[in-house]
Parts: structure tokens; C-alpha cells; sequence
């Protein structure tokens, strides 16, 4: 059980992190190497603590998107690989300087980084080649791959450790054929590259959703990102995951309304009936935004549903309390528990993935262990 808050804060479970690892490693053949992605903070959590467990629980490897995340879990220890998703250029020495793995998928990233590994002396300094087969984001295409092998014939200074892409639809069942077209165009120009190479990289395709419904293409090792966090793309899966966030805040003063009075900014809200409204020290600087204002979502307090009336405001939101035995000072819950953050999202016309990364840097943390 956890404490009673008695502030805004979001509470991190670290035995629903272990669950959610354990239940997604159970589907990965025991020979293929796991990738947890950590960046966004850990997809807004703490992301030093997720790592610092998950290194723990026995993952390979780590991603994040950008240099500094991978500096951070260096400061905290993590010893593990780390492949940094979308590296900078200006950023290439401090990869470097902190033993990171960039993940290359352009000829101005693989020559500038040739230059600056060929400038420091370095010698097969490992790099993750990154594959456009679909999702038309980052990477190479297939055309590219003669110069790409050229370039890397030409140097001693960098050597490939990883080849990857990423699927575009994998939890999408009517996209099946897309995905099937996505995996096999990745095995083809992997197979070219590993042919010329003569040796064979770090193979890695599979998210969240392709360990599910794709374990034919695990390669030698899967990514899991929102999986790890308690969330599948489809609800047979996310029953068998933990969401490890709570989201959770207090209230900070009640009013009594009478009709025709109105509350928060730009009158959206207006009585019709005399109402109680509750005062929540949490609003669209903390991540809930405008959109879950008016009636489209609510809160839990004491077990009871109230739903945000007027505008959502920097940093207070007010709730309909009309009829719900509560007082200042009681625990509110955002989202986690009665309400799943995927049921508060979709109030607000988008996916947990938006609604948890979202949650500002000033929200307290609370590790629960």
C-alpha cells in the first residue's frame, strides 16, 4: 500500500517496472538480447531510478534519444551499453567521452561522426547503422547501402556494432502485410550488409508490440519502451502489464456555487444549480492540459468520479465535488489505479504515450519500492 500524498506527486513502482520486464522477457527467446528504452525521463517517470532497476532485474542494453540522457545514466552508474537514438553532431565528443553508441542513419551523421572518431585516434569505435524500411523517420535506404559500405571500408576509426530499424505498425493487425513487407526488406538489406561487412552486428527490429505479435523477427535482440511502463498498444496485452505511474495531487480548497456564478478563467464554467467545487494544485504546466478541461475528463476522490469544470488553469484545475464526502487537504488521483492513464488520455483525444511523458519535471517523484 502506498501513503496518502500530501502534495502533487507521481508515485513510481518499481515492483510493477520488475513485473512488466519479467511478463515481456517470458516472451523473448532466452538467446536474444533485451534493449529497455529509457529516454523521455523514462517515458516520464525517473528514468536514472528505471535504469538503476531494470540493470538490476539483468537487461542488456539501454536506449535513449539524445546525448545528455545518456550522460545522465552514465552519472548514475549504469555501466551498460547505451545507444543513443538521435544523436547531434555537435554533440559527437561527448558520445565518445562517455563510451555511448550512436545509432548513424545518414551520410552527414556517418562522415561527420567518421571525422570526429578518425580525429581523437579512436579504433573500432562501436556505432548502431539504422535502417529506413517503412516508417520513412530516420535511416538509411536501401539505395544508400553501397556508399554506406564504402565509407565504412574506408576507416578503421568506427565499427559497426548494431544494424536496426524500427517497425511503423506493429500492433496494428490490419497492417500485418505492411509489417511482414517491413520485416523482410530489413532482413534483405541487413543480409547485404552483414554479407560485406563479414561479420554480423547486433540485429534489432522488434518494439513493444513486435515482441508480441512478431517473435519471428526478435533477431538477437528486441527494444521495449511504453511495454516496460505498464502499457501494450492492444488490450489483450496491457492485462498483462502494471502501469508503474500514479499520478496524484490534493485538494486545496472547496467552494460553494451558486447558479449563475462562474469558475476559472474566461467564465467557461457557469452554475445552473448550486455546486461544490473542489481547488487542485496541478494544472497544464504540470502536463494536464487545456484539453481535459470542461467536462471531458475527470478525477478520482474517495472513490468517486468529479469531473474538471472550466478551463484547465498553469497550475490548478477545479473539479465538480457536488455530492462527494470530502474536505481540503484530501488525496486526488490524477490518473494510476481506478483510472488507467490510457482512460484519462483518450478524454483528451490522445495516448498515454502523450499523457505520461508530459508530466512536468516539477511534479515531485516518489519511488515506491
Amino acid at each position: 500500500m502506498t501513503n496518502k500524498t500530501r502534495e502533487t506527486t507521481l508515485e513510481i513502482d518499481l515492483g510493477a517496472l520488475a513485473h512488466n520486464y519479467k511478463y515481456l522477457r517470458s516472451k523473448t527467446p532466452k538467446d536474444v538480447k533485451f534493449m529497455a528504452v529509457v529516454k523521455a525521463y523514462g517515458y516520464g517517470s525517473k528514468a536514472e531510478v528505471i535504469s538503476q532497476k531494470l540493470s538490476e532485474l539483468g537487461v542488456d542494453y539501454f536506449a535513449v534519444a539524445y546525448t545528455y540522457e545518456g550522460i545522465s545514466l552514465r552519472k548514475a552508474g549504469i555501466e551498460n551499453s547505451i545507444l543513443v537514438l538521435h544523436p547531434q553532431s555537435v554533440n559527437f565528443e561527448e558520445v565518445i567521452d562517455h563510451c555511448l553508441e550512436p545509432s548513424v542513419y545518414s551520410h552527414f551523421v556517418l562522415t561527420e561522426f567518421i571525422q570526429t572518431a578518425e580525429r581523437l585516434g579512436l579504433k573500432d569505435y562501436p556505432v548502431h547503422l539504422k535502417l529506413n524500411t517503412g516508417l520513412n523517420r530516420l535511416g538509411f535506404d536501401e539505395v544508400e547501402l553501397d556508399e554506406v559500405l564504402t565509407l565504412l571500408s574506408q576507416t578503421s576509426a568506427i565499427k559497426v556494432k548494431g544494424i536496426f530499424s524500427h517497425l511503423a505498425a506493429s500492433e496494428v493487425w490490419k497492417e500485418r502485410e505492411f509489417t511482414l513487407g517491413q520485416i523482410n526488406k530489413f532482413r534483405n538489406m541487413a543480409h547485404k550488409l552483414v554479407e560485406a561487412l563479414g561479420y554480423r552486428p547486433l540485429l534489432h527490429l522488434c518494439n513493444t508490440s513486435g515482441i508480441m505479435n512478431y517473435p519471428e523477427a526478435a533477431h538477437d535482440m528486441v527494444r521495449s519502451g511504453i511495454g516496460l511502463y505498464g502499457f501494450g498498444n492492444d488490450s489483450e496485452v496491457s492485462k498483462h502489464l502494471k502501469p508503474i505511474g500514479t499520478l496524484k495531487t490534493i485538494i486545496s480548497q472547496i467552494h460553494n456555487i451558486e447558479p449563475g456564478e462562474s469558475v476559472g478563467y474566461n467564465r467557461a464554467f457557469i452554475a445552473s444549480d448550486k455546486t461544490k467545487i473542489a481547488v487542485l494544485p496541478i494544472g497544464h504546466a504540470d502536463g494536464i492540459n487545456r484539453q481535459y478541461g470542461n467536462g471531458k475528463a475527470g478525477v478520482i476522490v474517495n472513490g468517486k468520479y468529479a469531473p474538471i469544470i472550466g478551463n484547465v488553469c498553469m497550475d490548478m484545475l477545479m473539479i465538480n465535488i457536488t455530492g462527494i464526502d470530502c474536505t481540503d487537504g484530501d488525496e486526488v488521483i490524477i490518473f494510476g489505479g481506478p483510472q488507467p492513464a490510457t482512460d484519462f488520455a483518450e478524454t483528451g483525444n490522445t495516448i498515454s504515450y502523450e499523457l505520461i511523458t508530459g508530466i512536468s519535471q516539477r511534479v515531485k517523484r516518489v519511488i515506491i519500492q
